[in-house]
């Protein structure tokens, strides 16, 4: 009997087979829906001061921000080409063409989306957008953001799914019950039966070996299901049940979730094979990337991981100074973007205008 988890033969990327129509990209509308549906109710629980038009501008500038900036990270840092399994398969050099980074079509005009998407990327590209669009529309940038931080990592938890579903960012090979055998591993992800580790693992696992020439398809962590659980939904749950209403400067869910998000992505990098083509970033570079070997081996997604571990507690301790001199609010309740004095000086003069 089979030791290992079988990936489900009735999960298809394709909503409906022949069209266009991906779970992956319906998994990203459910994503900002489910976002866009906490951060309304939380906004009128706190008495916002941002109208319904303003909420709406500031997705839309997120939105766009997250597109932009999750595609050029990945195509820059990550995946500097891919292959257009339309025409031959043919490759697509995104330094020598661009335009395709932004372009959801094939050779063949067929829509494929966009394949390659960073994360951190995305995160970065939001702050810039959003931080224009509040300084334009004069909004508490701070204030938005704590609710956006306590709204949005349930909605990640279904960006993660999409990736499962595609069967894509498997995790390293592990003879753990939980293993999961994906068949999206190319030749390449597989393991030459000659090898005994490889007979070891696959016997362990149940897996026949018919002949000593065979290509091994060994199970693999499911690291997509350990970020939507943990990144996703644990975050969440810590973010809304315990932070939503205790918050004691404006900036305080947007540091923690900075660093929650950040230390669960370091910890499970760990189980989750790095990106080929990039490997090892720290550490033994010519480790096998696809079984944990040593926690001094750090990946790409660990090293952006890092940074936002240490730019959530620079930005916490910043955030809490400015809120202890006056120069911010304490909290994010009543949120345009005047600092403290301003704001008791204005409700001075409404008195006296009364």
């Amino acid at each position: 009997m089979p030791a290992a988890l079988q990936f489900p033969t009735w999960i298809k990327p394709e909503i409906i087979p022949g069209l266009p129509l991906r779970w992956y990209g319906l998994m990203y509308v459910v994503a900002f829906a489910i976002s866009w549906l906490l951060f309304n109710y939380e906004s009128k629980r706190r008495g916002a001061p941002w109208t319904a038009e303003e909420s709406e501008g500031w997705f839309f500038w997120a939105i766009l921000g997250l597109i932009v900036g999750a595609r050029i990270f990945g195509t820059l840092v990550y995946y500097d080409s891919a292959i257009d399994y339309a025409s031959h398969p043919e490759i697509i050099d995104y330094r020598a063409e661009p335009w395709m980074v932004f372009w959801p079509f094939d050779r063949s005009m067929r829509f494929s989306g966009f394949q390659g998407m960073s994360y951190h990327g995305g995160f970065f590209g939001l702050i810039v957008a959003t931080l224009i669009y509040c300084r334009a529309k004069r909004l508490s940038w701070l204030a938005i953001a704590d609710v956006i931080a306590v709204s949005a990592p349930l909605g990640y938890t279904f960006g993660r799914l999409g990736n499962f579903i595609n069967g894509e960012l498997w995790g390293k090979v592990t003879s753990s019950p939980i293993g999961m055998i994906f068949p999206t591993v190319p030749e390449s992800g597989r393991f030459k039966a000659s090898e005994a580790w490889v007979q070891a693992a696959a016997t362990k696992a149940g897996l026949p070996i018919s002949s000593m020439n065979d290509l091994v398809n060994l199970p693999r962590h499911p690291s997509q299901l350990y970020e939507a659980i943990f990144e996703g939904l644990a975050l969440w749950l810590v973010l809304w049940i315990l932070v939503r209403k205790r918050e004691s400067f404006r900036g305080f869910a947007t540091g923690l979730y900075a660093i929650g998000y950040g230390a669960f992505r370091f910890a499970i990098e760990y189980f989750r094979e790095p990106d080929q083509g990039i490997g090892y970033i720290l550490g033994d570079k010519s480790a096998p990337t696809y079984v944990v070997t040593s926690v001094f081996n750090i990946s790409m997604g660990q090293i952006f991981s890092a940074a936002m571990i240490l730019g959530g507690a620079a930005f916490l301790f910043l955030a809490s100074r400015a809120a202890k001199r006056g120069e911010i609010e304490a909290s994010s309740h009543n949120a345009r973007a005047l600092p403290r004095s301003a704001a008791a000086e204005a409700r001075r003069l409404r008195k006296r205008i009364k």
